[in-house]
């Protein structure tokens, strides 16, 4: 997880927290937390990266929609960020 970007750490906890994680949905969840608009361009190049890494997993809901899901892989990432991030609030 350390490799990662802070947007792309954002994809992730965007994508644990909608119902049904397509790109339009994960892009107003990241928008409205980051507070600044997510363009096609910076959002679905760090999506495909993150199944290349094998944080995410790309499916086709449609023709034209893609979902994607946290592995196994991603939430364990997510779940040893926080560890860490606790570590140094609490130092």
């Amino acid at each position: 997880m350390n490799d990662l970007t802070g947007i792309q750490r954002d994809i992730l906890y965007s994508i644990s927290g909608v119902d049904e994680p397509y790109g339009l949905g994960i892009k107003r969840k990241l928008q409205k937390y980051r507070e600044e608009d997510i363009n096609h361009g910076r959002l679905y190049p760090n999506l495909d990266q993150l199944a290349e890494k094998g944080f995410v997993k790309k499916r086709a809901k449609d023709k034209r929609t893609n979902l994607y899901t946290l592995t196994e892989d991603g939430r364990k990432a997510m779940e040893g960020h926080r560890e860490w991030e606790n570590k140094q609030i609490s130092n």
